[in-house]
This record gives C-alpha cells, structure tokens and sequence, in this order.
C-alpha cells in the first residue's frame, strides 16, 4: 500500500529539523574520529616502558636510554 496523500514539498520541510540533526550527529562523529586519528598519531611515535629492558636475543640487562648492558 502506498500514501493516500503525498505532498512531497510538504513532507520535505517537515523532515527538515529530523534531516539537519542528523547530519550533525554524522559531521559531529567524523570530527571526533579525525581528532581521535589525529592524537593516536600524535602520541604513538615512541614506546614508553622501564629504564631497562631485558634483550631478548642475549637475555641480559639493557638500558633503554643508552644501549649499553647493565650491571645487576
């Protein structure tokens, strides 16, 4: 069954408010997925972990500021 009666220009401005709010609910997610990317971007660049880390092809000590061994 289809409407008896359709005013498609009446329709139209009825569903304006409905139509604008949610395409600001659409722009609204899409700024907040942008700056989401943006600031995992932004705070990935390096690992943060202990002053010393173990090597896992020697096993020993390091320190992460350095490179060198550590003494234990």
């Amino acid at each position: 069954m289809s409407a008896p009666d359709t005013n498609v220009k009446k329709q139209e401005k009825h569903h304006k408010p409905a139509l604008f709010g949610m395409g600001a609910a659409i722009g609204f997610a899409a700024l907040i997925l942008a700056a989401f990317i943006g600031w995992t971007v932004y705070k990935g660049g390096e690992p943060e972990g202990a002053a010393v880390q173990i090597d896992s092809r020697t096993g020993e000590a390091v320190s992460t500021e350095t490179g060198a061994p550590v003494a234990e």
